[in-house]
């Protein structure tokens, strides 16, 4: 069988699946070429597909030639009415048409330029959409374009992994079962990273992660429960005094306070927040394996509060943890590791201090009356 080279304009579009092609070579085998394979300049333009088939059936094919004026807009009507291709696929291919120069190329000297809007019109696609997917086409990310192609990935989530430089993390993403997720998890990493990198750059220390648990004082209605009460294991403060800490001071322009509050002291809590120049954003739950104390129900638990200031990443989808944690109570006052794994998983690279801590942990600075001293 003569050997063919393809024009060009085929190129546009990407292959059969392996699926569809087996498909076809089996209808071949069994029919023959129903359809001509069409030339131009002694190249293929429409039936690559077809021009393969018929090689891997044994079966001769039949050749014509393009007797049009517009080859252009004939391959992409042939392969519109005989493929079932989404809005993504179909950018690209605008994308490509647009990315054709006139006189780039001898094979293509006859073909006039196309802008992105033209193109679009003809793929029947948003002029946005073109670009993203330009966006991926440039990227020169040969696994990241044939994702698109084959209709596995949107282009829009494709334009965002294209935007990423590390092609060890791009091509993890685009493994992933849900690359839509796996893109926001990386771009918000980035972010954390980024604003690490200027808070660690800043000329006094700042923090982008404050993590407190405060003295709470706690007026008892009666005697009842007081050799249970705060005052009993450490010096307490009122809250006044705690609102009056200069905690805007040691917090970066962009800042995540994480903020334990027992369950009467919330509105407290929520008031220190406010004190320390930080909006409330969400809560999550430690459930104790002991029963404590309490007026109305014997409390089981307390309260993480949320607050940020400046723009502070949210986790991205996917990672966020359950709001209710159980773990063991320790010593009076000492919280779990787990919500430590929770912060550092969040924000693995922010600067972060702990208030009133008890202990030392790595990569964390402290301060408080218990605070180890180095």
């Amino acid at each position: 069988m003569t050997a063919y080279k393809i024009h060009p304009l085929a190129d546009l579009f990407p292959f059969a699946s392996e699926t569809d092609f087996a498909t076809l070579v089996q209808d071949i085998s069994r029919n023959g070429l129903l359809e001509p394979i069409v030339l131009l300049d002694d190249a293929i333009l429409d039936g690559r597909n077809r021009y393969r088939a018929c090689a891997n059936a044994g079966v001769e094919p039949r050749f014509v030639q393009y007797e049009g004026n517009d080859p252009l807009s004939f391959v992409v009507s042939k392969n519109l009415a005989r493929r079932h291709m989404d809005e993504s696929q179909r950018s690209m291919v605008a994308a490509r048409i647009a990315d054709m120069r006139q006189g780039q190329r001898n094979d293509l000297a006859s073909i006039e330029a196309t802008s992105q809007t033209q193109a679009a019109e003809m793929l029947n696609v948003s002029r946005s959409t073109v670009q993203r997917a330009k966006k991926v086409l440039d990227s020169g990310d040969q696994d990241l374009i044939a994702a698109v192609d084959s209709g596995r990935m949107p282009v829009s989530v494709a334009a965002k992994i294209a935007g990423i430089e590390d092609p060890e993390a791009r091509k993890e993403i685009i493994n992933d079962s849900r690359p839509d997720q796996a893109v926001k998890k990386s771009a918000r990493k980035q972010k954390e990273r980024n604003l690490a990198k200027k808070q660690v750059s800043l000329p006094t220390k700042k923090y982008g992660v404050i993590y407190a648990d405060p003295e709470w004082k706690f007026e008892t209605f009666s005697d009842n429960g007081m050799d249970r009460s705060a005052d009993n294991h450490y010096p307490t403060s009122s809250t006044d005094d705690i609102c009056k800490r200069d905690i805007p001071s040691i917090a970066a322009k962009d800042c995540v306070l994480f903020l334990w509050a027992t369950v009467p002291m919330l509105p407290d809590a929520l008031k220190v927040m406010e004190a320390w120049g930080f909006t409330y954003k969400s809560q999550a739950v430690w459930v104790k394996n002991r029963i404590g104390t309490g007026y109305w129900f014997r409390n089981a638990h307390e309260i993480l509060l949320v607050g940020t200031k400046g723009k502070i990443p949210a986790p991205a989808p996917g990672m966020q943890w359950q709001s209710v944690i159980q773990a063991d109570v320790g010593a009076h006052s000492e919280k779990p590791e787990v919500f430590y794994d929770l912060i550092e998983e969040y924000f693995p690279s922010l600067p972060k201090i702990e208030l009133n801590a008890r202990k030392s942990r790595d990569g964390w600075d402290s301060w408080g009356n218990e605070a180890p001293t180095s």
